[in-house]
């Protein structure tokens, strides 16, 4: 026992070493010390053990005796506090902390310690501590700043702000709180009182110890602080002055505790009343203050000494946050819980706002019900009141719990919590059916009628509301059932499903009465009435039907509806019908009076008129209010069966003009469908079917069961079947075409794509200026002066004032391009713009438009043979090279003047003089010999490259020495003979020339205007080659080009920073990659390739540029390893160039670093600023007023859900966190702590913590609030779980939502002032609710998959939602970085929803929740946000696929069917197209396909095609052909293309979008885009079918890496290939069976497409593949599919790893009764292939007996048998040799038999062929049914026959796969091919070269 102690002691010390070392700066990773960063979370909670030992790690090597006494405090405060070490990590801490404690106690000469004196020993030294450090002095210090009550710069020199002087105090704190426990075992009169009256004076006085200490998140509310200046700001002060309690509101307890630092406030009454958690109280108290100080800093800032907050703002907030709850009660129609707004005085509206927003912040997941939030509000809301009108404070009665403590958590949040959990543990994790359970919805939608009230208050535990389901007994559903059924789609969209119907019945009618419109023709048409109102009918009995499941618990005034609308329609209906069916009779009766047909017209006119009124009251805008003010029943009724009321969805109308303009939008889509329906559709199958319908006696080559004496119905049904398909999806082509129309010319009015190449930025650089600052300066920053200096710039030149104002904005933005390497130093030098705020009388450009430009003006001079006039006109013909001349004229006068005097100086100003006065005497040229000028230039050049440098005495004698020379050559040279014959003879200089002092001695530059001057100058003359290619890195020019084109785009005026909506970035993380660890960089994959490898090929210009920014230029890779600081920094530059938090992390933290250049140069000043300080940009970051101001209104919270769980494990991703925390201050991450406890009962209790973290000054992370759950948060989808739980650390009035996948850019962050402005602005009728941004795909260039998936994804979320938002006004929330209206929607149930599954799309119902609830979404195009892609094809499909389940699920959802009811006709058809109806209509696209295909085998097997043509020649009609092409175009994806074309016209050019358009389809983007239509089609029918959406992690790393054969094989097996093979069967029964007048040609015309779909289908995945046809990949291929097939699967075995365990995972979404029918039916059309193949074989000749098929079926059933005798296997040895000669004797007499057969019969090998394939297909219907019903098969004891069988059908789909790939890697130039056409070049050379190197590599091994 001993030995283990000692090895536990060594262990315990190493570790301390090696964290000491870390501590050193010996490694790069988070900062760590000794035991005090491994204190466990239950223990940090409410003790401050992880500060003592921190300190005690501090206090080691100035006093080993002290450390020890902290340590040992530290140890018995663990010990009280969890005395049996139950929770995680406790015992190992101890006895870790024990061990260090032994080795303290040693003392170096071997002497005992008396621990009796630790409290004496502790006193002394803390005295000496505080001398030391001057604390005293400071804290006084510091009391005098904090009573000035003005930030000033004199902390500075204190000290206060640096890192080493808040360490003291946070040691001093530690010692304080160990020597107050150690006082009470003192002598009470020694030391003991000493500590005592120390400890009483710091309770009075105490601000350092704590107020700069104490956690906070952004305004330090607990304890003022020096260090942070927003307690210093008016608006902040007044609104925490707003919230202080006054004497007249209820006393309080005298013993209820406040900290001595803050003054008691109104939070602290509602605490003791409510019981609400503390931090909760500290959240919301810094959320209302914000808020508060925000709403006034937009009225104006408070002037007065002691700043009181205006009403108005108060108001404003409380309106905002409280709006909802007024719509509740308004619409439940009861009383608010104040009489009037202008009954209650501010201080009440402080107190309501305040009370909801602890609701709502203790609420968890009951924030998704925000009317159950508005009921709890109601009731706590009157209990305040009653409070408030008492003298004396006392507990709400419903808060108060059994043992009398007081716990709003406890009391109301948790019985809704557990009936929720119990609600979600019902659904299976998402398996059951959703009408099994309640789901969020369900519980929120209980409070839309004032039966809720039924619920009481305090709630009743028994109450329908809380009642917690039983295992037989479910609890009902609330308003709608989710049932899986395709039929929700007609329910939904009943209006266009009906208006499709009824004018293809039109149309079809006009068409067979030859488009003649007389009385008959008229008559037919009116039997569209009886179609109308049956289809009515059916909406009504589903209504009916899919309400099941909510009957008991529905509100009996929703019921009665459904049977007055169920039992009108049907009475209706049938009336209609009997009077049309009169009406047709009479037609025939030429006796009749039409009493009927004057009915009929009677009825359906008066019909027709209600229902025109209703909808014209109800969704024609100008009406809408009409409707909304008659109090009317008779109306009133109506208009409740005309549409059903709720509380969301009321007022879905818009402006009239906007009305207007989609109804116009529609109106052309429909002139365009149905004249191309009529006439290319419908028309030119009138004759056809006439004549197929009266043709007698067609001779069928099978037995035929329907057609033959039916009017060969079927023939008809598979001739119109396909027209009828494209019909219903071709209205999403027509919508693609007009949007593409609308977009673009939208697009070119909004000024996009103006400047698209860096040659249009160098043209228009001079407009950037004056634009970008009447754009993104704000009015009180234009007012600034830019710099402190006396020269003031003169008004008149407003060019060089806006170019002042602009040039530190641009210098920043190349700055943070140079820090991102896409520039290198020299590029960033050649980009800078000078500030413009010298004495230079013009404009100083950026030197890359000037350089090159002196030279070229030289060269224009010396081959001048003309006057001074014509010199100049040629020089401005090129603006730039008139500034550059005009520059260095001017630069030169002002450097020589500064660095000379006397008669030197006295020289020069003649010189220049001379020149000044030819200039305007027009005689230049004759003043100057122009041919000298680069003699000139070159002196001066070299006088300006020693200038440049640090003073020397040698180079003081060089610059002399280049000026005199300078002077010889202007003298000599330069000037006329006359002008130097002057000069030379002028006394006073040559005199001193004679004499040696002129230019002797030069004045070094030292004026930092002058040391600019000529450091530019020096560069401008320096750079011969022109830059007109500078930036060189495409994403740098591209970022350039979209800024600089964005600012002549239409946006709001920038507000100051001080007046801007406050906004926060909001980023939901789970597990995803943090920043690559150094083994993610250097790991090679199989190929040899390593992530840094690939990065290096990909981006060899940002490789270049990285290494020269960290001074490794010429540095080789490994070297890089040699310094933490390097491989810490490469770390970053690859995790930059993937899709990881830290690339997101920065981007986000840019807006902050915006807003501090802002503010700041906006000089919003807290204190005295002395006028002459300059403002220039470059102290900006160091500003605290700038850092505070940004604080204020900037926000970023990453909610890493189980970060806590990582720090628990030790993951790299937590350490990975933690150093995104320390590299930045404003960055708070919040996740979900779980405690774990031992329960009463022994077992172990879980409690969970929504937490908030920063990183303190240790680099740390420090806990800033702790906010306990009623339970496991995630009852729902994972990602709206973990936004919710930490929605209430957010701030602002604007949350940003941004994946964990996103990028942000200096440049674009400049412009959120400008796009926060928008929902101030006039959109239609209501204020925006989302703001829609542009993305940028940054993952384009990685490969040609992901160019077309970037190009596919920025066609739609910007010409695609352009048009969405406007026109259409129907754009939703498709995804981030969208910015909402914060306040609105956490008071409407958040930013996303959560119930499982059925919301797992959880960003769009956000848009669909906001919509209705009468929000309004715009989209902004101006400001852009970078977004990563999936760029493997596996990882696009699997995120497609998830999409496509996405969809599906909504198509059952509660909020589609509400909008796709309220919104008026047009809007919802946009919606419809826009949203599910994309997914329907792709669908629709492959089910034409099969139609068509099996239209035609059905007539190919009938033999009817060549039947009908023989006898009239119909079906080689060419009009007939051209008809079944239509939906090929589409099939390839043509159509869908058009607006991507149009994005690249208006974005690109003409030229380049060509090209680029060429390019992709050389690249094969058809078969993409073709293989993505079948991905989609799969997951969006197999989700409506059978279920089984879920999340699927994409992964989002670097796609390199080649995929397995058998992997590309599980992943699209069901979903591709099974359904390809059917296709490529059809089209092969099609051209041996069918029959087509034009042969070949028309065949190939008529299944082109067909066959480009299955080949696109089978191989994509393969051509898509990196190395997918490199031969020995092929072999490695095979080899492990073949493994994975035969290998047996089991318990606990993957489908990875066995094809059993795949094939039976397959299988997992069938799983109910409806799912299996459906199945069963689908499965069913296999059996047509054996049918029809039987009557064509040339063995059965002409007969049609259908014994023939019966006869096959013995055939089939005797292959099966012999297929189960050679896949018998017996466990019996003895018995094995006996089979093997069973098998060979079967084997010779089958083939014999077939011989025989072929020989002695009609029986051909085409016929063998023909069998083969027949049989196969019905072997497949067999398997197919088999499935679903796997009980009763595997009952009958088949099913181990049924899973070889179905193995045999995958090894040989597998087969057919894999052939034509081996065949090809036999080449080698095509895997080379392969690789150009996946990758860019230089990873193609590179990718090739490493293979070699491999190859190398294995022969020297070998």
């Amino acid at each position: 026992m001993a030995k283990v102690y000692d090895n536990w002691n060594r262990l315990v010390r190493a570790t301390l070493r090696r964290e000491q070392l870390r501590v050193a700066g010996q490694g790069p990773e988070r900062k760590s010390s000794g035991l005090a960063g491994a204190v466990p979370d239950s223990l940090q909670r409410t003790t401050n053990i992880n500060a003592i030992l921190q300190a005690a790690d501090e206090i080691q090597a100035e006093d080993a005796h002290v450390a020890r006494i902290l340590c040992e405090q530290a140890y018995w405060m663990a010990q009280n506090l969890d005395p049996a070490s139950d929770g995680r990590g406790v015992l190992q801490f101890k006895t870790g902390l024990m061990s260090v404690i032994k080795q303290k106690l040693a003392k170096k000469d071997g002497g005992q310690i008396d621990r009796n004196r630790d409290a004496q020993y502790l006193w002394d030294f803390y005295q000496r501590y505080k001398r030391k450090h001057r604390v005293d002095e400071l804290q006084r210090e510091q009391q005098r700043l904090l009573e000035s009550g003005t930030f000033s710069a004199e902390t500075d020199s204190l000290g206060l702000r640096s890192r080493e002087t808040r360490k003291v105090f946070t040691t001093l704190r530690a010692l304080v709180e160990v020597m107050e426990a150690l006082s009470k075992d003192a002598d009470p009169d020694g030391v003991g009182r000493y500590i005592t009256e120390e400890l009483k004076r710091l309770k009075k006085t105490d601000q350092g110890l704590s107020g700069d200490l104490t956690p906070y998140n952004i305004v330090p509310l607990e304890a003022p602080s020096l260090i942070n200046a927003i307690g210093f700001y008016p608006e902040v002060r007044a609104a925490i002055s707003a919230l202080r309690y006054h004497e007249q509101y209820p006393r309080l307890p005298a013993n209820f505790e406040v900290p001595a630092q803050r003054n008691l406030d109104m939070f602290d009454l509602l605490e003791f009343v409510f019981g609400f958690q503390k931090d909760n109280i500290r959240n919301q108290r810094e959320n209302v203050v914000l808020a508060v100080a925000n709403a006034q800093s937009r009225l104006g800032i408070p002037v007065e000494s002691d700043p009181k907050i205006d009403e108005r703002a108060i108001t404003e907030v409380f309106l905002k946050v409280l709006d909802n709850y007024i719509k509740w009660c308004k619409y439940l129609r009861i009383r608010l819980v104040w009489n009037s707004l202008q009954a209650i005085n501010k201080d009440r509206k402080l107190f309501l706002v305040s009370l909801y927003f602890l609701i709502w912040g203790e609420a968890a997941n009951v924030r998704f019900l925000p009317e159950c939030i508005c009921y709890i509000f109601h009731h706590m809301a009157r209990e305040l009141d009653a409070t408030l009108d008492h003298g004396e404070a006392h507990p709400a009665g419903s808060c108060v719990g059994e043992s009398n403590t007081v716990s709003f958590l406890s009391q109301v949040i948790q019985p809704i919590y557990n009936a929720l959990s119990k609600e979600a543990e019902r659904n299976n994790n998402g398996k059951a059916a959703h009408s099994a359970w309640r789901n969020y919805d369900d519980f929120n939608e209980y409070f839309w009628s004032p039966a809720c009230f039924e619920l009481s208050w305090p709630m009743r535990k028994e109450s329908p509301f809380l009642r917690e389901p039983t295992k037989r007994k479910r609890t009902g559903k609330s308003t709608f059932v989710e049932h899986r059924t395709f039929l929700h789609l007609y329910r939904s969209f009943h209006r266009m499903w009906i208006f499709l119907i009824v004018m293809f019945q039109g149309l079809t009618i006009v068409a067979f009465k030859d488009g003649k419109l007389n009385l008959d023709t008229f008559k037919t048409l009116l039997s569209i009435g009886p179609t109308y109102a049956i289809l009515k009918f059916l909406e009504c009995c589903l209504d009916v039907l899919l309400m099941f499941g909510a009957y008991s618990t529905a509100r009996g005034m929703a019921i009665s509806r459904l049977v007055i609308r169920f039992f009108w329609g049907g009475l209706s209906s049938v009336f209609i019908t009997y009077v049309y069916i009169r009406v047709m009779e009479e037609r025939n009766d030429t006796s009749s009076n039409s009493m009927y047909f004057r009915i009929y017209m009677l009825v359906v006119g008066i019909y027709t008129a209600v229902r025109v009124v209703f909808a014209l009251l109800l969704k024609f805008p100008a009406c809408h209010s009409l409707s909304e003010m008659s109090d009317q029943p008779f109306f009133q009724f109506f208009k409740w069966i005309y549409e059903e009321r709720y509380f969301v969805g009321r007022g879905l109308y818009e402006k009239p003009i906007d009305y207007i303009r989609y109804v116009l939008y529609w109106l052309v889509i429909f002139a365009c469908k149905f004249t191309f329906a009529y006439f290319l559709q419908i028309k030119p199958l009138v004759d056809p079917t006439n004549i197929i319908k009266d043709l007698p006696s067609l001779p069928y080559s099978w037995h035929d069961l329907v057609s033959k004496n039916n009017n060969n119905v079927l023939t008809l049904v598979s001739i119109w079947a396909p027209i009828v398909a494209i019909y219903i999806m071709d209205i999403h082509i027509w919508y693609t075409l007009l949007s593409a129309i609308i977009g673009g010319v939208m697009g070119a009015r909004a000024r996009l794509g103006e400047i698209r190449s860096v040659e249009m930025v160098h043209k228009r650089f001079e407009s950037f200026p004056e634009a970008f600052v009447k754009q993104l300066v704000s009015s009180q920053a234009k007012k600034m002066p830019m710099s402190g200096q006396s020269i003031q710039i003169p008004e008149e030149n407003s060019a060089k004032m806006y170019a002042a104002q602009f040039s530190p904005f641009w210098n920043e933005i190349i700055k943070s391009l140079r820090e991102e390497d896409y520039i290198s130093n020299r590029e960033m030098e050649l980009l800078f713009m000078p500030s413009n705020t010298g004495s230079l009388r013009l404009v100083q450009w950026p030197l890359f438009l000037l350089s090159g430009k002196i030279y070229l003006a030289i060269d224009l001079a010396v081959d001048c043979k003309d006057t001074q006039h014509d010199l100049w006109s040629r020089i401005i013909r090129d603006e730039y090279m008139a500034y550059a001349v005009q520059e260095c004229y001017y630069s030169i006068e002002k450097i020589l003047l500064s660095l000379v005097e006397g008669e030197g100086k006295l020289w020069v100003e003649r010189i220049f003089r001379e020149i000044n006065d030819s200039i305007k005497e027009n005689s230049l040229v004759m003043t100057l010999e122009l041919k000298k000028l680069n003699l000139v230039l070159s002196r001066f050049t070299a006088l300006t490259g020693l200038l440049v440098m640090d003073e020397t005495p040698e180079l003081a004698k060089g610059a002399a020495k280049a000026v005199y020379e300078l002077y010889e050559v202007v003298s000599q040279g330069l000037l006329s003979s006359d002008l130097s014959e002057q000069l030379g003879t002028w006394s006073i200089v040559a005199r001193a020339r004679n004499e040696g002092r002129l230019f002797s001695r030069i004045g070094w530059p030292r004026d930092p205007e002058i040391k600019e001057q000529v450091k530019r100058l020096n560069l401008l003359l320096k750079v011969k080659d022109s830059a007109s290619n500078i930036p060189k890195n495409l994403e740098a020019r591209r970022r350039l080009e979209f800024f600089t084109n964005s600012l002549f785009m239409h946006m709001p005026a920038a507000k100051p920073v001080s007046e801007m909506m406050p906004f926060c970035v909001f980023t939901p993380y789970y597990s995803e990659t943090v920043l690559y660890s150094s083994h993610d960089l250097w790991q090679e994959n199989e190929d040899g390739i390593s992530t840094i490898f690939y990065l290096q090929k990909i981006f060899p210009d940002e490789w270049e540029n990285f290494l020269e920014r960290i001074g490794r230029a010429n540095s080789g890779d490994l070297e890089l390893q040699d310094s933490s600081t390097d491989a810490l920094e490469l770390r970053f530059w690859v995790s930059y160039r993937g899709q990881t938090l830290a690339r997101t992390v920065r981007g986000m933290m840019y807006y902050r670093r915006a807003l501090m250049l802002q503010s700041y140069l906006e000089n919003r000043s807290l204190g005295e600023r002395n006028p002459q300080e300059s403002l220039s940009p470059q102290g900006f970051e160091l500003s605290r007023e700038a850092r505070a101001q940004a604080d204020i209104k900037f926000t970023y919270v990453v909610s890493c859900q189980i970060y806590g769980q990582q720090k628990q494990r030790k993951e790299k991703e937590a350490a990975d966190i933690a150093l995104l925390l320390q590299r930045n201050e404003a960055l708070r991450v919040a996740f979900i702590h779980v405690e774990e406890s031992a329960g009463s009962d022994g077992k172990i209790v879980k409690s969970f913590y929504s937490k908030l973290v920063k990183a303190d000054i240790q680099g740390r992370d420090q806990e800033i609030y702790s906010i306990k759950l009623p339970g496991d948060p995630k009852l729902g989808e994972g990602k709206p779980e973990n936004q919710n739980h930490a929605i209430v650390f957010t701030r602002g009035e604007a949350v940003q939502t941004i994946d964990m996948n996103q990028d942000n850019y200096l440049e674009e962050a400049m412009k959120m002032r400008n796009l926060l402005e928008e929902f101030r602005g006039n959109h239609g009728l209501r204020p925006p609710t989302i703001l829609g941004v542009r993305e940028h795909v940054f993952t384009g260039s990685v490969s040609s998959l992901a160019w077309f998936m970037s190009n596919q994804e920025t066609s739609f979320v910007t010409l695609g939602q352009r048009v969405l938002a406007y026109p259409l006004k129907v754009r939703m929330h498709y995804g981030h970085p969208d910015v909402f209206d914060r306040i609105f929607h956490i008071s409407r149930g958040g930013i996303s929803k959560a119930s499982r599954v059925i919301n797992i799309s959880e960003d769009i119902y956000a848009g669909f929740n906001s919509t209705l609830r009468q929000g309004n979404i715009t989209h902004h195009e101006y400001i852009q946000v970078g977004k990563g892609r999936d760029v493997g094809l596996n990882q696009i499909a699997l995120f497609e696929g998830k999409v496509a389940g996405g969809n599906g699920e909504q198509v059952l959802s509660r909020d589609v069917y509400r909008i796709g009811q309220l919104f008026d006709f047009f809007r919802m058809l946009s919606f419809y197209f826009t949203t599910v109806g994309y997914y329907v209509c792709t669908m629709m696209t492959v089910l034409t396909v099969y139609v068509f295909l099996y239209g035609r085998a059905y007539l190919a097997f009938s033999g009817l095609d060549q039947g009908i043509s023989n006898r009239s020649m119909l079906l080689g009609n060419t009009a007939f052909n051209a008809v079944l092409n239509a939906q090929f175009l589409v099939q390839i994806g043509v159509f869908t293309a058009v607006p991507m074309i149009m994005g690249f016209i208006l974005e690109l050019g003409l030229l380049k979008a060509v090209f680029s358009f060429i390019t992709m389809q050389l690249q094969l983007c058809s078969v993409f885009f073709t293989f993505s239509l079948g991905t989609r089609t799969h997951y969006f029918g197999r989700t409506i079918l059978h279920g089984g959406a879920k999340y699927r992690a994409t992964g989002r790393g670097f796609v390199v890496q080649h995929i397995k054969f058998a992997d590309n094989y599980r992943l699209y097996s069901r979903s591709h290939f099974v359904k390809a093979l059917e296709v490529a069967l059809l089209l092969i029964v099609y051209i041996a069976y069918g029959y087509s007048q034009g042969g070949a040609v028309s065949y190939i015309l008529l299944t082109l497409s067909s066959w480009f779909l299955v080949i696109s289908w089978l191989f994509a995945p393969y051509i898509f593949n990196p190395s997918g046809f490199e031969w020995q990949k092929t072999v490695e291929d095979f080899d492990d599919w073949i493994n994975w097939l035969l290998y047996k699967g089991g318990v606990g075995v993957k489908g990875d790893n066995s094809w059993e365990s795949w094939w039976d995972e397959e299988q997992a979404h069938i799983q109910t009764i409806r799912g299996r029918i459906l199945e069963t039916i689908l499965s069913l059309r296999f059996f047509l292939f054996q049918y029809g193949i039987v009557y064509k074989l040339h063995l059965t000749g002409n007969s049609t007996s259908f014994s023939l098929y019966g006869f096959s079926w013995v055939v089939l059933v005797g292959f099966v048998l012999i297929f189960k005798i050679f896949t018998f296997n017996s466990k019996k040895s003895n018995f094995q040799l006996f089979l093997r000669f069973i098998q060979g004797v079967v084997a010779l007499s089958l083939i014999a038999a077939i011989i025989l057969f072929v020989i002695f019969t009609d029986l051909s090998i085409t016929d063998l062929f023909a069998s083969f394939l027949a049989f196969v297909a019905t072997g497949w219907a067999l398997l197919s049914l088999a499935i679903p019903w796997k009980g009763i098969v595997r009952s009958l004891g088949l099913w181990e026959s049924v899973r070889e069988f179905a193995r045999m059908y995958d090894a040989g789909m597998g087969l057919i796969i894999f052939a034509p790939i081996a065949m090809l890697s036999w080449f080698p130039f095509v895997s080379t091919f392969q690789s150009r056409l996946l990758f860019n070049q230089a990873f193609s050379r590179g990718l090739e070269i490493s293979l070699i190197l491999a190859g190398n590599k294995a022969n020297v091994q070998m």
